[in-house]
């Protein structure tokens, strides 16, 4: 198997098609690069050429550090065809993480811009593995970084590499068992640890398949890609990537006219964007009475979101166009999909804290509840699967679904179990399945409160605190007062309210929290300047560092 075989399939159903869109801001102009599925797949296979000849070979692990560029596209999909392994990390997890990400990895090949091999060299990403250094030729945009250059000597430039390439037009791609080891994408760290997740062509494909036949798209399509690895399947698809001018690495900064023009130029059919995105472009479309005619799919993944986001993002839309809500991770992607008009109807319930609904399952894909433990499960008889209705740990199995982490075998002892010849994953997310067969997220399982008389569930108890208006977001914590567990909410206020109330806020809250059986019990708050979030998306609160916080405060 290898992914690219759609690549090759587009070059020669639709060879001037459209294939990549590079949005550059400049001077107040906009500026294009493009590619066609022709030239996507010609020059890709140029550089696969040139890798191999380079030295660059099969079972080979190559970090590729490059912003979303055409070289970005054309690096992936060589990488893919020469059967080398690509290590896709986020750039926006911290330099902490990145070392440690690739510690693990152990890269044999180091591919990025002049910014991230200057970083490279300073901060000694795996200096003891990578035995190719390749500099794709992106200029440093920031002139205080330009006296590094001399970092860079150690690097070969694509350019050049390309340049000493023999005359092939041609590239025989490798072809990989189903489950082998194709590309290893490490998780955000916005939720615990980085790990490194390993992907096989047939995850590759059952994603594919996924987005054909459940989110229904079509050859001939326009995306406007705000995520990278995302970008990538719209080349597999058919589909042409509109990649915006942004940073990808805190799509929370993009500029929404930015993201607007290009939607107007190119006539995207399709959207993808994370919770956070789509609050700022609805807030944005509001205020310019902005209208994205073109536009027949919005898909947002990467966290919840909240029903008055997706309804402001709406009134850009034509009527019945739907903002697709994917339940998923990084080790299985996607799960469930929920259309903002049935998101819509679970609004009450969701406020009354029923959870977030997340959807049905896409095809092929199972879900089961089990009961909550923090031991490891080795095979599924050993669990306990609960009935509809009941809150337990999600796990989900399909062709969809990791079987293991990079070199972390107590993780994929911790996360994964087994079922004949069947691998089921532990989300870590807690939830349940209603009578119609319908997913409800109830929050991570590390960030459930268990006191002595009662256990308190985050998203269910949040939701609810998040109805009182003077309350931007809450966040529920556990904390210990004289020895014993108790539930503690943190609060981020309005910034018009202010805290010269907050005596009267504190009061509603406490008669609200005894008027549902989710939150009887909680009596404390706290106000918090600054919620903690994760900066690439400004939507996942880094509970763990408010429970911290509100210990401190509580003695």
């Amino acid at each position: 198997m290898n992914l690219c075989r759609h690549l090759k399939l587009a070059a020669v159903e639709q060879p001037d098609a459209l294939a990549v869109a590079v949005q550059q801001y400049r001077k107040g102009k906009y500026h294009y690069q493009e590619l066609s599925f022709s030239q996507l797949h010609q020059k890709s296979d140029q550089i696969a050429n040139a890798l191999t000849e380079f030295g660059i070979t099969r079972g080979m692990k190559a970090v590729l550090m490059v912003t979303p560029s055409l070289e970005f596209f054309q690096l992936t999909f060589a990488l893919f065809k020469a059967g080398v392994i690509p290590v896709i990390v986020d750039p926006g997890m911290g330099l902490k993480n990145l070392k440690q990400c690739f510690a693990e990895a152990e890269p044999d090949v180091f591919i990025g811009i002049e910014k991230a091999h200057i970083a490279r060299k300073l901060l000694g990403w795996a200096k003891g593995t990578v035995k190719h250094s390749i500099n794709v030729d992106i200029p440093i945009a920031n002139p205080k970084l330009s006296g590094l250059k001399s970092l860079l000597t150690s690097s070969s430039n694509l350019s050049t590499i390309l340049a000493k390439q023999q005359s092939k037009y041609t590239f025989e791609r490798a072809e990989l068992d189903a489950d082998e080891m194709c590309a290893i994408l490490f998780t955000s760290g916005s939720t615990g640890v980085p790990k490194g997740v390993v992907y096989s062509h047939k995850m590759f494909e059952a994603q594919i398949q996924a987005l054909k036949n459940d989110y229904g798209i079509e050859y001939g399509e326009k995306d406007l890609a705000t995520f990278p690895l995302f970008s990538l399947f719209g080349p597999a698809l058919g589909m042409a990537s509109i990649v915006p001018d942004i940073d990808a690495s805190k799509p929370i900064t993009a500029e929404p006219k930015h993201l607007f023009k290009a939607v107007e130029d190119y006539q995207c059919t399709n959207m993808f964007a994370n919770p956070a995105l789509v609050n700022k472009l609805g807030a944005a479309g509001e205020t310019l009475s902005q209208k994205l005619p073109s536009v027949k799919r919005v898909i947002s993944a990467g966290a919840p979101v909240t029903i008055e986001a997706i309804q402001r993002f709406s009134k850009m839309l034509n009527d019945g166009i739907p903002v697709l809500n994917s339940y998923g991770a990084t080790e299985s992607l996607p799960i469930s999909m929920l259309a903002s008009d049935e998101l819509f109807e679970t609004q009450e319930q969701t406020n009354n804290g029923a959870g977030i609904c997340v959807g049905r399952p896409i095809s092929g894909m199972q879900i089961k509840i089990i009961d909550i433990t923090e031991q490891d499960i080795n095979e599924l008889a050993q669990a306990n699967e609960l009935g509809v209705e009941h809150i337990g740990e999600i796990i989900v199995t399909a062709d969809v679904v990791s079987q293991s982490y990079y070199r972390r075998q107590a993780a994929t002892q911790a996360s994964k179990i087994k079922d004949g010849d069947k691998i089921w994953h532990r989300m870590g997310d807690l939830g349940y399945l209603d009578a119609d067969g319908k997913l409800w997220m109830c929050g991570r399982k590390a960030h459930r409160v268990d006191t002595e008389s009662k256990r308190y569930y985050s998203i269910p108890c949040e939701r609810i605190f998040n109805t009182h208006p003077s309350v931007e977001r809450s966040a529920l914590v556990g904390v210990k007062v004289q020895g014993k567990v108790t539930p503690l909410v943190c609060l981020e206020l309005k910034e018009e309210q202010g805290c010269h109330n907050s005596k009267l806020i504190y009061a509603e809250l406490t008669k609200l929290a005894e008027q549902h059986s989710q939150t009887q019990g909680i009596m404390d708050f706290l106000p918090h300047p600054d919620f903690p979030v994760d900066v690439r998306h400004n939507a996942k609160i880094f509970r763990e560092k408010l429970a911290v916080w509100a210990q401190k405060k509580v003695g």
